[in-house]
């Protein structure tokens, strides 16, 4: 049976990027389809659906770069690719988590959504914290980087603003 003590189900000990990366494709998905969709389960879709553009691209890459890189076979190119990208995709849960339970407890789709972006924008914050913390910054550094993580989710609020 695994140690699940030192599995790393969100991805920031190993794939950090691709957490943050899928975790900011969330954000915007969010923050650009809000308004132009009738029901979580179509924004949802859209979420989805960007998420894995994102994932499809990124895994590619990855491939190709082991490939060139490192000279290994196309097949191990790929293995290796899948086990470096997946945050990417599996950073869509909880955003899509927090839309569906908003919905399922009485928020109207729009404010749903609000609430899965604010989420969103919230992880992006502490994700930053915590690479703070494990790149050995004192309390204040740790808040700084906190706060760029927010400054960077803010920045897709101000897009979804400015898009509706």
């Amino acid at each position: 049976m695994p140690d699940l003590r030192h599995r790393d189900l969100l991805g920031l000990r190993e794939g950090g990027e691709g957490t943050i990366t899928g975790t900011v494709v969330c954000a915007a998905a969010i923050a650009y389809a809000a308004g132009h969709v009738d029901s979580s389960w179509e924004l949802s879709g859209i979420i989805l659906g960007t998420v894995l553009v994102y994932w499809v691209a990124h895994l590619h890459a990855v491939t190709l770069g082991s490939a060139m890189t490192r000279g290994h076979h196309p097949l191990a190119a790929f293995r290796h690719a899948l086990g470096e990208t997946w945050p990417i995709a599996g950073a869509s849960v909880v955003p899509l988590a927090v839309l569906l339970v908003a919905e399922l407890l009485g928020a109207e789709l729009r404010t749903a959504a609000w609430v899965a972006l604010t989420a969103t924008v919230g992880l992006l914050g502490v994700y930053s914290y915590i690479a703070g913390v494990r790149g050995g910054l004192d309390t204040g550094g740790r808040i700084l980087s906190a706060l760029a993580g927010l400054a960077l989710g803010l920045l897709v609020v101000l897009l979804k603003v400015g898009l509706h």
